[in-house]
């Protein structure tokens, strides 16, 4: 680590293998649940005081260096080029959270490419920014989600894209439903909302916030200002942006009648949002174009933003719209959401992309590059009608192999090629699978096989309560509930690891946390392979990834 991450050598370093983990999660935990009870109470001095404490604790420092040493981007440096990779760089880091003489470096700006052709800017702040960020964000978090509408779904703990997928089809499947839907698109929303607004309205520490707001971004060696927005990469953004567009539900319930009255039902006004994407439901055109839309711009507009007015659009559910990757229309009286063409197109274009990268590789190479992705295009699809497209989408991938396999062959026959790509098994014929070289215990050679998206099992998505809270004690049994249906489902064709988390009650035994699919997890061999241990599921445990390493260091 360089200079500007090194800890004074008056101060103490623990280990960073050596901290208690399950206390760590249970004194934070602690301190948010009484933050969110203080925010519901609107207690703000007591929520203040709470957040400074959070902010300076042992327990929030090591939390917030573990998010962001354990995330997808814990790799990628900022503009002092550093990464925290090791245990002794970490354990430093935690003493460099402090907010006497912090000053944030700039953000290094980078562009990666969006559907329409165009790029999207991000600014990738410096391991140590991304650490402060993360550690009032703890803080910041229970007052968020205290505060939140009740059907938004955007980073947020425990909801995903197909909860407000879900909620659509709710506002929207009965007869009796609103017919007509405002497709909301807010004008580059992080890069615009008002530093001002944020300052008066986000309860976070405000010297903090806005050493963060001006910090500047650097381009080509050049040094940019930043007037206004949350830059689309720090760990905090995602939710300064909601807590911006929190109370958009609350005013149109306000102006065109609350849940479940007279006026609601008239008027059948419904929000959906997820994170700046969002719809809103209505009885009529007229009412969404006179009433809710300029209710939407003033609201907006107090908070820097506007409405993009070429992509914001009243649309009939007879023809249709595109939110969030499905497409949700209405046949003959009868809701039907499924994949859209936009995204099956773009998902077809990255499969050429690695055909095209591969057209030399080897066949099992190819398989281990292709599964990944059309297993988790399937997943993220299984909840809606997607049966038809998953099968056209096999039907296309065979074809585009088919021409992979005949160009490697150019002088051999059909026949030939078929029987060196192509295998029956059971009933299926023409299966695109690929011995690996590896011979198994039982002395058969292992071989890897391509993921077919009709394999995939539809199935309905249970959906969140719009009042769910994690910080609530209240809800804790029903999320508890909730994780353990969604594992179960994402574990139901691996049945070794579903037993596993089962027999652990879905719980890392190391920091006693829940495994989840956001946490992430490692099978451990109790008693190692090369000391004689197997791999049955007797000898094995699922770890956290942080936790796992924990325990092979004290090894």
């Amino acid at each position: 680590m360089q200079n500007n991450a090194s800890a004074s050598s008056t101060e103490q370093v623990i280990p960073w293998h050596s901290i208690d983990w399950a206390r760590a999660h249970r004194n934070v935990r602690k301190l948010q649940v009484r933050i969110a009870k203080a925010t519901k109470e609107q207690d703000w001095r007591r929520v203040k005081a709470l957040q400074r404490f959070l902010a300076r604790s042992f327990a929030g420092k090591a939390l917030a260096v573990k998010r962001v040493t354990e995330n997808t981007g814990r790799r990628t440096p900022g503009v002092d080029g550093e990464v925290w990779s090791t245990p002794e760089v970490k354990a430093n880091a935690m003493l460099l959270l402090k907010q006497r003489g912090y000053k944030p470096r700039p953000l290094r700006r980078v562009y990666i490419p969006k559907n329409n052709g165009k790029k999207r800017p991000l600014g990738i702040p410096t391991m140590l920014d991304r650490a402060m960020q993360a550690l009032h964000l703890l803080a910041l978090e229970p007052v968020a989600e205290t505060l939140a509408d009740r059907h938004s779904y955007g980073f947020r703990p425990e909801r995903c894209t197909a909860d407000a997928i879900e909620q659509c089809f709710t506002a929207l499947s009965q007869r009796s439903s609103a017919e007509w839907v405002l497709e909301g698109d807010i004008r580059g929303c992080f890069d615009n909302i008002s530093h001002d607004w944020l300052l008066a309205h986000i309860p976070v520490d405000k010297t903090t916030l806005r050493k963060w707001l001006k910090a500047g971004y650097m381009e080509n060696r050049r040094l940019f200002a930043t007037p206004a927005g949350t830059p689309q990469g720090g760990i905090i953004s995602p939710t300064l942006a909601n807590m911006v567009l929190d109370g958009l539900e609350a005013e149109l319930e306000a102006t065109f009648g609350r849940k479940r009255t007279p006026k609601a039902y008239r008027n059948k006004i419904h929000l959906v949002r997820y994170a700046d994407d969002f719809i809103i439901t209505g009885n009529s055109k007229e009412l969404l174009e006179t009433e809710v839309k300029p209710l939407v711009a003033r609201f907006l507009a107090t908070r820097g933003l506007e409405l993009s007015q070429e992509k914001t659009r009243i649309t009939h559910i007879t023809e249709g719209f595109d939110f969030l990757g499905q497409n949700v229309r209405k046949y003959n009286g009868k809701l039907i959401i499924k994949p859209s063409r936009r995204n099956v197109k773009a998902f077809k274009d990255k499969i050429r992309e690695i055909l095209d990268a591969n057209k030399a590789t080897k066949q099992a190479t190819l398989i281990r590059l292709l599964n990944p992705v059309v297993r988790g295009w399937a997943n993220y699809h299984k909840a809606v009608s997607a049966k038809e497209t998953f099968s056209a989408i096999d039907s296309w991938l065979w074809r585009r192999l088919w021409q992979w396999a005949k160009r490697r062959h150019p002088s051999k026959g059909r026949q030939w090629v078929r029987k060196k790509y192509f295998r029956t098994i059971g009933t299926r014929n023409w299966v695109f699978v690929a011995g690996t070289g590896v011979v198994l215990k039982n002395g058969k050679p292992e071989s890897v096989r391509l993921f077919k998206a009709s394999t995939t099992a539809i199935r309905r998505h249970r959906k969140i309560q719009g009042n769910a809270n994690p910080f609530d004690p209240a809800m804790e049994l029903y999320f508890e509930a909730l994780i353990g249906l969604r594992m179960q489902d994402s574990l139901k064709d691996r049945r070794t690891l579903l037993a596993l988390w089962r027999n652990q009650e879905g719980c890392c035994p190391v920091c006693h946390q829940k495994i989840t699919k956001d946490t992430g997890w490692h099978c451990h061999h109790k008693v190692r392979k090369i000391d004689g241990g197997g791999d049955n599921w007797t000898n094995l445990v699922l770890l956290h990834p942080n936790c796992h390493r924990q325990v092979h260091s004290k090894r």
